[in-house]
Parts: C-alpha cells; sequence; structure tokens
C-alpha cells in the first residue's frame, strides 16, 4: 500500500512531537537512510500522508 501512496510536499508542521521506538525490517531502514539527511521526517511524511488517505 505504501509503494502507491503519494507523500504530498508542504505538509503542515506538527508542533509536537514524541520520541518513540519503533522496529522495522533493516532493508527498509537501509533504503530510507540512503535517501539522505532527513530520513526520519521522510517516514513521519509516509506515515501522515497514510493516515490521512484513510481517515
Amino acid at each position: 500500500m505504501f509503494a502507491n501512496s503519494v507523500v504530498r510536499s508542504g505538509l503542515k508542521p506538527v508542533t509536537r512531537k514524541v520520541q518513540v521506538t519503533l522496529r522495522v525490517d533493516s532493508d527498509v531502514l537501509d533504503w530510507f537512510k540512503g535517501r539522505g539527511q532527513g530520513y526520519q521526517t521522510q517516514i513521519n511524511a509516509l506515515l501522515r500522508a497514510y493516515m490521512e488517505a484513510h481517515e
């Protein structure tokens, strides 16, 4: 499903972020890290787009 998702640029920043521990497959994390700096923000944007698409 994520492969078909579209992450929109210009998402409103959320003022409150919470630190969590999340277990993901190592190849998934490597892929995001390979996209460069800001990979955690990219993961957050993808999760937000998914959440908003399924509200």
